[in-house]
């Protein structure tokens, strides 16, 4: 008869927040580790483009890995090529009357993506034509947008805290769910039949989908919860709050396991590797930590000049994209804005 082991962590003390579980513990670096900075040691340039002609709010990958998109307050969205080790712009796509606060691209069509604005509309985009192939008329400023993973519906979350379902195939709205606290960042789950959101309360809200019934309110940070990430396999997610935390979740438990530490600064933006075995989190803080996941031992840092708002690992290859904001007060800072940077290159590129 197999002996229970005593349960570790938050979820043993009763809790599921991440103040009691702060640090991790571990008796040296792991393989996976010593690997990633052997590789990262010959591979840390950062390469940077100019994308936009403002600040760069949000950046993604397809799922092929092929194209890099960003969004801008300059009112745009730019692809990106990535021909070996280096990014090639390839479009410019305007319509947008208002700032591009998101974007994300369709879950296994590598050619459509779709990008929240503050002129209440959500626009559709095909790569293959550089054409808006549908405008989304919503009910106010939009700022935050995911698609589900299959591919079906798209959320879009504005600033009156109303997320918005809207069927991808139709461009009708699918259902709509006026919330009584702050939303930041929106996700499904891996399996499609969560929906999550982060609030100013420091809580994350779980609904069913797509009966959109609350199924849990976990009191993850005691301030405001910033952003929420899924791993690619499916095993964790983890959010970024104003306490400077980022606390990583078990997706089937819904309990703490551990919490990142490293960053001073609200943690604005966080990203999973795609074998799900890093993650980078950034914030006001001018380096992006990169953590092993099962550890949350530092694996590495990328030096940044300002803050960073969106972080985004490639899907296939340890990869990060990036942008920082570009107003830390120097006098040279403004050259920042409107760039797009990519880390883990060979240095000799």
């Amino acid at each position: 008869m197999a002996v229970p082991t005593a349960p570790t962590g938050p979820s043993a003390l009763g809790q599921t927040g991440p103040g009691a579980l702060r640090y991790s513990v571990s008796s040296g670096p792991s393989r996976y580790v010593l690997g990633m900075q052997e590789l990262f040691r010959g591979h840390s340039k950062t390469r940077e483009l100019l994308a936009h002609s403002a600040k760069v709010h949000s950046v993604a990958w397809s799922c092929d890995g092929r194209r890099l998109a960003s969004g801008s307050f300059d009112k745009t969205a730019s692809v990106f090529l990535l021909e070996k080790d280096r990014l090639v712009k390839k479009n410019n796509y305007r319509g947008h009357g208002d700032s591009v606060d998101q974007l994300c691209w369709h879950p296994s069509n590598p050619d459509l993506f779709v990008t929240a604005s503050g002129d209440k509309t959500i626009r559709i985009w095909d790569v293959r034509t550089t054409k808006c192939i549908a405008t989304v008329n919503t009910k106010g400023e939009n700022i935050n947008i995911c698609w589900s993973p299959d591919g079906q519906t798209i959320a879009v979350g504005n600033k009156d805290d109303v997320v918005t379902f809207i069927d991808a195939k139709t461009h009708r709205s699918k259902a709509e769910e006026q919330f009584k606290f702050e939303v930041n960042e929106i996700s499904w789950n891996n399996d499609n039949n969560m929906f999550f959101l982060t609030n100013g309360n420091g809580c994350i809200n779980i609904l069913s989908y797509p009966e959109l019934k609350p199924v849990q309110s976990i009191n993850a940070h005691p301030s405001n919860c910033i952003c929420i990430k899924f791993d690619p396999m499916g095993k964790y997610f983890a959010t970024g709050s104003a306490d400077a935390l980022v606390s990583l979740w078990d997706v089937d438990e819904l309990v703490c396991v551990r919490c990142f530490s490293r960053l001073d600064w609200p943690v604005r933006t966080v990203s999973f590797s795609h074998d799900g075995k890093m993650l980078a989190s950034a914030s006001e803080d001018h380096f992006i930590d990169i953590a092993e996941v099962e550890t949350g031992d530092k694996l590495w840092e990328v030096q940044c000049e300002s803050p960073t708002f969106p972080v985004a690992w490639h899907p296939k290859r340890p990869l990060l994209a990036f942008a920082c904001d570009g107003k830390d007060g120097k006098y040279d800072s403004s050259r920042e804005a409107g760039t797009v940077k990519l880390f883990g290159l060979p240095n000799d590129s």
